[in-house]
Formats: structure tokens, C-alpha cells, sequence
């Protein structure tokens, strides 16, 4: 060893000289490898006693697969008939359901201090109700996100300067347009501060966070749209999306976990009402809003740019 090493050092030698030829004759095995798979795979299916096989396994499968379709369809329509069954009839009085209606009217604003009765339903009394419709807009984007992103890992070889020239935000870029950026101009700021009215108002009238939310991704869109992705993309990227969308989600489950919690227990939350009708009152229900709407808002506009580009800001 020590004699190679004064060789090498002397160059009188290379060390790495046989490199190359191990890795052509490593390249060249794997080839073979290759050819003797597909060679036995294209055996395999030539055969007619592997072709038996996999039509009886394919039988098996299908009739396996219609038996447990028909069990499934046949159990839900026995739950249901079922359940159908025990509503009351047209016409009759049904004094169990009126009365969570009477309470959410009668007690809504003692008990959420909200002036909006449907404000203090969906993010008081069926505060997870509406955590679990948040999620599913999250999970929509995460499968949007995964569908339609626009990667060099997703994209053959023979695809790529598509993939370049799709990654230029110019190739989707409609911001030249003059009439489109002035009439963005007036609009853009009108939109966004209607959308924050809405969100930071529902628990006093119409709106809430899925209203405000879904106006507040409007004007991201319409801004896109007037001034370019480049522009938005300066505040608003996906990394700067993911973590809106987690702190929102996980603010508001532990919120109302802890509300919930200490409701079952008999234990007082410490959190004041405030007085209905004023923009500090509902409790939890106005930071309940924000969250829920900063969730919409990132949802709209991320559908927005896959379908338009293929990702979101500098992913």
C-alpha cells in the first residue's frame, strides 16, 4: 500500500486510471440485467398457463370487488331507509327539534355574545363542525398541489424546456394589458378592504370568515392578474402559504379545544363576550373569522395559481 502511494505521489501511477472501466463494465451489467427482466417478463406473458393465471386472478378480483360494491350499497340503503323511518311525518310537529333552534335563538347572544345568530352557531356551538369544512379546504389544496404542480421531478427528460418556458411567469402574464391594470388599480383596494370588513364583522351581521375569505382571494387573483405574478409573489409564497394555513388551522383547534374543554368540566374560559353589536364582541367567534378566512383566502388563490402556472410563488 505505502509502495502505491509513493507511485501515485511520484506519478508513476493513477489510482483512479480503472475507474471508467469498472463503471462501463458495471453500466454494461445492468443493461444485461435489464434485457434478461424484460426477456423473462415478455416469457411470462407469452405463456399461456401465466396467462391463465392472471385472467383468474382479474376474475377473482372483479367478482370480489362487485360483491363488496353491492354489500356496501345495500348496507347504506338499509341505514338510511332506516333513519327515514324514524323522522316524523309530513306535517307533524317535532318538539325535539325545536329546541335547538329555540335555544340557538333565544340564548344565542347571552351565551356567544355574538349579534349574528349564524356566526355564533357555526364557530360557537358547532365550532368543529366548521374546523373540520377549514380542513377540507386544506386537504383540497394539498391535492391540487400534488396533481397539478409543475416540477422538473414530474416531467420527462424530453419535457424540460417546456418546463423552463411554463416557469416564466411571462409566459402567463396578462399584466401588459392597460385596461386590465387600470381598471385593477380602482378595484384592488375597494375589494381587499370590503373582504376585511366582511371577515372582521361577521359576528355583528352577514359575513364571516368564508365570505371574507373567499373576497380576500378574489383580490389576490384580480392583483395577479393586473400587476403579475411577480408582484405577488414578493409577499405571497407558498412557503408564506403553508404556514398562514397551519397557524391558522392549529390556532383554531387549540381555541376551541380549550373552550370545549373547560365547558364540559364546568370551568370558566376567561374569555369575555365583550358587548354585542361591538367589533371586540362573540369571544373567540372574531379571531375564529380571521383564521378561517386567511385559510380561504390561501386556498382561492393557490388554486388559482396552479391552474394558472403550475405552482405557487418560488416553490
Amino acid at each position: 500500500m505505502r509502495n502505491r502511494i509513493k507511485e501515485w505521489w511520484n506519478s508513476d501511477t493513477d489510482l483512479t486510471g480503472n475507474i471508467y472501466d469498472y463503471a462501463e463494465e458495471h453500466d454494461s451489467t445492468r443493461e444485461e440485467l435489464k434485457k434478461e427482466k424484460k426477456q423473462t417478463r415478455q416469457e411470462i406473458e407469452e405463456s399461456s398457463t401465466s396467462r391463465k393465471i392472471i385472467q383468474l386472478e382479474q376474475k377473482g378480483f372483479y367478482k370480489f370487488y362487485n360483491i363488496v360494491a353491492v354489500v356496501s350499497c345495500i348496507a347504506l340503503i338499509g341505514v338510511l331507509l332506516y333513519t327515514v323511518a324514524g323522522l316524523p311525518n309530513f306535517g307533524e310537529d317535532n318538539p325535539r327539534a325545536d329546541v335547538v333552534t329555540e335555544r340557538y335563538i333565544e340564548k344565542g347572544i347571552e351565551e356567544t355574545g355574538a349579534v349574528n345568530v349564524v356566526a355564533g352557531m357555526i364557530l360557537d356551538y358547532r365550532a368543529f363542525d366548521t374546523l373540520g369544512e377549514s380542513h377540507v379546504l386544506f386537504t383540497a389544496l394539498v391535492c391540487v398541489t400534488i396533481l397539478l404542480r409543475i416540477d422538473k421531478k414530474n416531467m420527462k427528460r424530453d419535457k424540460l424546456d417546456s418546463y423552463y418556458t411554463l416557469a416564466r411567469d411571462r409566459y402567463f402574464d396578462i399584466s401588459p394589458d392597460n385596461i386590465i391594470k387600470l381598471v385593477g388599480m380602482f378595484l384592488l383596494p375597494c375589494i381587499l378592504v370590503y373582504g376585511i370588513y366582511v371577515l372582521l364583522n361577521g359576528q355583528n351581521g352577514p359575513g364571516g370568515g368564508f365570505s371574507g375569505g373567499a373576497v380576500m382571494g378574489a383580490g389576490l387573483i384580480i392583483f395577479a392578474c393586473a400587476f403579475g405574478f411577480e408582484k405577488v409573489d414578493r409577499f405571497f409564497t407558498s412557503r408564506v402559504s403553508k404556514i398562514v394555513t397551519f397557524v391558522s388551522l392549529s390556532f383554531y383547534s387549540f381555541a376551541k379545544g380549550y373552550v370545549f374543554f373547560t365547558g364540559a368540566n364546568g370551568i370558566n374560559n376567561h374569555i369575555p363576550k365583550g358587548i354585542p353589536g361591538a367589533i371586540l364582541s362573540g369571544g373567540m367567534i372574531l379571531p375564529l373569522d380571521i383564521a378561517v378566512g386567511l385559510v380561504v383566502a390561501c386556498t382561492m388563490y393557490g388554486f388559482y395559481s396552479l391552474f394558472k402556472r403550475g405552482n405557487i410563488g418560488d416553490d
